[in-house]
């Protein structure tokens, strides 16, 4: 398939991200490179925003979605690293530095219509003092990750989880 330059530079950006990221579900790299030979649905980009302790996560009440990290599509012209950055500042006005390595890589569906693509899931440390200013109807609240959270994503708060476990043991670095 024959892509316009930007569309390739995404997808190369995505799966280069995708192959270093600290856990993989659903596959989702197998699922990139056999994706790679058709149309693409946009990419999702989300930010685990966690607290300096990693006891802490910052949530979105989302309309539908219920709790959910910060995150959206990746826009025309922007990597998934500067989407997952923008959609957190659009969603709770921060605008910490997103850890180096991506914490996660899957493959969703972000509504029951919609058919599955890939979603890069980065860290970021940011202190829970912040005040934040969220979107309107959408408020952003810290959660303790010792208790679950009801979201479109039942399995977030184990992989969230799973990933502090690595961040702890320096496996994320």
């Amino acid at each position: 398939m024959i892509r316009d330059p930007w569309e390739q530079g995404l997808l190369e950006a995505a799966a280069f991200d995708a192959e270093s990221a600290t856990l993989e579900f659903d596959q989702a790299r197998s699922w990139l490179r056999a994706a790679l030979d058709g149309p693409m649905e946009p990419l999702g980009a989300e930010v685990w925003v966690l607290d300096p302790g990693l006891e802490q996560i910052l949530l979105v009440q989302h309309p539908w979605r219920g709790l959910v990290p910060p995150g959206g599509k990746v826009e025309p012209g922007e990597s998934p690293r500067q989407g997952a950055a923008r959609e957190l500042a659009e969603e709770c006005g921060l605008r910490p530095q997103l850890l180096d390595r991506p914490a996660a890589v899957a493959v969703r569906s972000f509504h029951p219509d919609l058919p599955l693509t890939l979603s890069l899931s980065y860290a970021a440390i940011a202190d829970p003092a912040e005040p934040l200013t969220p979107e309107p109807g959408q408020p952003a609240l810290w959660h303790r990750l010792d208790e679950g959270w009801a979201g479109f994503f039942p399995q977030d708060p184990d992989r969230v989880r799973q990933y502090v476990k690595a961040l702890r043991s320096g496996a994320a670095a």
